[in-house]
């Protein structure tokens, strides 16, 4: 199968862990019912981006991922429908804990976990309080409509977690996200840049991305929106505004756009044995 139709999920979420998984399911029905065969939600649905302080009380909230209620209800969800659904969650192992996506596959089961590589610490995303760094390593995933990647939120401005997964073989990139206002510079609308980093893996890697944010105002932080879906040249397929909520979708070609890849020879003209400056430290 050379085609594929995906969806990107947006959307405010609360403190309500069961109305939040209720409207996500909406969502995902909705999409579902449009075609959409790998659905995308945002990053930590289950509730409200709790990063933005330091409060050791919220560990409570990670579960271990066969116990996590968005977890659950993704997978039962995805059985029902016949959909994949990377599913963003905190994950608790032990007395560990990560920010991980369980990846769903169309008969509800979970084909692995990744959990995120990097990890901000600013204000406002305060998440080297509460994940550890993953252990995973990147992760690609075989589907019945072809081999994607996943990355989450901060990952998405790192060019070697794009390229990474490429490399891996991955055809389309998935990045869920929580992503707004920076509460030391009410004047830094970081959108644009946002959007144009995501754009740039695109472009570089010749391959469709699709981004999924929440929206709303979570104690002032103001998450902007604008998930989007992309093809291969970085234009844009679908996208939201910065207070829509809704589910976007979009048909991607696969095969054409590993022809393109081929055609533009990024890869035949990569040069590992000058990279290694990029695996050491600074």
């Amino acid at each position: 199968m050379t085609e594929i139709t995906v969806a990107a999920l947006q959307l405010a979420l609360t403190d309500d862990i069961d109305a939040n998984i209720a409207a996500v399911s909406d969502l995902v029905r909705d999409a579902a019912a449009r075609g959409a065969k790998i659905i995308l939600p945002p990053e930590l649905f289950e509730g409200p981006y709790f990063c933005q302080v330091e409060d050791e009380a919220l560990f409570a909230r990670a579960r271990p991922t066969a116990e996590h209620p968005a977890v659950l209800a993704m997978g039962k969800l995805a059985a029902e429908l016949k959909v994949y659904i990377p599913t963003s969650f905190f994950e608790r192992d032990g007395p560990h804990h990560y920010n991980s996506l369980a990846m769903i596959d169309d008969e509800g089961q979970v084909m692995g976990v990744y959990r995120k590589s990097h990890i901000p610490d600013g204000p406002g995303y305060e998440e080297k309080f509460y994940f550890r760094p993953g252990n995973t390593g990147f992760k690609v995933w075989e589907t019945r409509y072809g081999t994607i990647g996943v990355g989450i939120c901060w990952d998405q401005w790192y060019p070697e977690c794009a390229r990474a997964m490429m490399l891996m073989g991955a055809e389309l990139l998935f990045y869920p996200t929580a992503i707004g206002s920076e509460p030391y510079d009410p004047e830094l609308d970081t959108s644009r840049m946002w959007q144009r980093a995501m754009v740039g893996h695109s472009v570089s890697n010749v391959v469709p991305i699709v981004a999924a944010n929440r929206i709303g105002n979570e104690n002032g932080q103001i998450f902007y929106g604008h998930s989007f879906i992309a093809d291969e040249w970085g234009d844009y397929q679908q996208s939201l505004g910065r207070e829509d909520t809704g589910a976007i979708v979009a048909t991607l070609d696969l095969a054409r756009a590993s022809k393109h890849r081929a055609g533009m020879g990024f890869f035949r003209d990569r040069r590992p044995d000058l990279y290694g400056r990029l695996a050491e430290d600074i």
